[in-house]
């Protein structure tokens, strides 16, 4: 299996992903468009809704979610984020 995510539909679905331009789905911030770079906290990462090792699909789009690599390493394979969805504290 290894090599895998270097396939031509995985590398489509995260060309897709990336071009919508959403936030990060765990911590709701923006992912910033300019970095690039593949060791940066806030660059875009695919994160996998059901994560693979337990059974979600790779290359399915439905599975596909645009995360910062901070917020996807911090979730690792759980499959509800690390730290609660941020509210507003005005009631």
């Amino acid at each position: 299996m290894a090599g895998i995510r270097n396939g031509r539909p995985y590398r489509r679905l995260v060309a897709a992903q990336k071009a919508l331009g959403l936030p990060c789905w765990i911590c709701g911030h923006n992912i910033p468009p300019d970095v690039d770079g593949r060791r940066h906290p806030l660059a875009f990462t695919l994160d996998h809704l059901i994560p693979l090792s337990r059974g979600g699909n790779l290359t399915d789009p439905v599975n596909a979610r645009s995360a910062h690599r901070r917020c996807n390493s911090a979730r690792g394979n759980r499959t509800t984020p690390s730290r609660p969805q941020r509210s507003s504290r005005r009631w």
